[in-house]
């Protein structure tokens, strides 16, 4: 394990070193594993490659390669990519073929397909190095017990969705909501998870929760008719992966109801939720996992010894033109912290887009040693984990 200073001096001289993380031709490779292509990870990969970047361990040529979702055979790395194409069945076979190529590192986005990839590799006797990102139910869903009580060859970093702030904004644009509807698929821990959560927070606020199940993306029409017909007020869509890239049949039919629906995500405006609101500092997310990934690579990160972080955010975003379709007005509140607004089919971003602040690299080096050093699994912190997961049990 790394104390802050040990850490710092490893990965500064980790520059003078050669890349310890080998594959067949000597340089490490990176496989990059998604369930689909999403808005949300377009805004996390430029974190990621700004960071490999910033570390002269890709090139700005290299760097267009990966900006087109290109494979890499690189001067200092190698990258390649699979896609489940939004198909749970197809993430065992995307896993065992990234296994067969040889992969050093598993770059694991979405929850399926960190879930899956753990799964598999907890066995293996050496595992490739595994950081996750992009994951919003990392301990229900059985990837980690928590952030230091997890298997030995993941970390990564998973977002926290501010469920309280966002079922808050019900009552803040409806001041006289009654009944908030939701829908869950059961078979996805993120939607289980994120319907616990809207419920849990709209039952502290006296309100009453209905939730309709599905089976499929085929199910949200119905699902949708059965809550209206029930005399929910709004609609708010939590993260589920079927539920999200479901949005449009949603509101196709909450629309002839006149159910305004809210989403999950500030970036769910596009698809027509009147306002999205949940996790927004996904470039975050992608930094952090590349912090994590160039001190891997330099040899200067213990993975074993690596907690799992957790980023807290939240963004507001409004689409006034389904506000409109909704027959219905967005609050004052709600609209003056919006960061992102629709209106007249035009969007307008109100915030400067994320980026790495300047920096001499050493200097670079060992700012993010220093902050990685702040997830060491210490003996103590392992210790004081295990105790709450011990107490947590023998009340349950």
């Amino acid at each position: 394990m790394y104390t802050k200073l040990a850490l710092i001096a490893a990965t500064i001289l980790g520059m003078l070193m050669p890349l310890t993380v080998a594959g067949e031709d000597d340089k490490p490779t990176i496989a990059f594993l998604r369930y689909r292509a999403t808005g949300t990870e377009d805004i996390a990969k430029p974190g990621i490659w700004d960071v490999l970047q910033a570390y002269e361990l890709i090139s700005p040529s290299e760097r267009e390669l990966l900006d087109a979702n290109e494979d890499l055979n690189g001067e200092h790395i190698n990258v390649f990519w699979r896609d489940a194409a939004s198909d749970v069945t197809n993430i065992n076979a995307m896993v065992e073929d990234t296994l067969d190529r040889g992969a050093d590192i598993l770059l694991t986005f979405s929850t399926p397909v960190t879930q899956i990839t753990a799964n598999i590799t907890k066995e293996m006797d050496d595992p490739p190095a595994m950081f996750f990102a992009i994951v919003s139910a990392p301990y229900s869903a059985g990837i980690a017990d928590s952030p230091c009580i997890k298997t030995p060859h993941v970390s990564g970093t998973h977002v926290t969705i501010p469920y309280e702030q966002y079922v808050g904004l019900a009552k803040v644009q409806l001041p006289d909501v009654q009944t908030i509807g939701t829908i869950v698929d059961p078979a996805q821990t993120n939607s289980v998870y994120g319907v616990s959560q809207i419920t849990q927070f709209a039952e502290a606020l006296g309100l009453n929760v209905e939730v309709a199940s599905i089976a499929s993306a085929a199910d949200l029409p119905q699902a949708t008719a059965s809550l209206a017909d029930k005399g929910v007020d709004i609609l708010m869509v939590g993260a589920g992966y079927v539920e999200i890239g479901g949005i449009p049949a949603i509101i196709s039919v909450a629309r002839d109801y006149g159910l305004p629906v809210f989403g999950i995500s500030p970036r769910l405006i596009h698809v027509g939720v009147v306002v999205g609101a949940g996790f927004d500092d996904f470039y975050g997310e992608g930094v952090t996992v590349g912090r994590m990934i160039a001190a891997y690579i330099n040899g200067a990160l213990d993975v074993s010894a690596t907690a799992i972080s957790a980023r807290v955010s939240i963004g507001v975003a409004v689409n006034l033109d389904s506000a409109a379709e909704f027959g219905i007005t967005v609050a004052d509140s709600i609209l003056d912290g919006a960061v992102m607004v629709i209106e007249d089919g035009e969007l307008t971003v109100l915030r400067e887009t994320p980026s790495l602040p300047e920096m001499p690299l050493e200097e670079r080096m060992a700012e993010d040693a220093a902050i990685l050093a702040e997830l060491e699994c210490t003996p103590e912190r392992i210790a004081a984990e295990q105790a709450e997961l011990d107490a947590a049990a023998a009340e349950s």
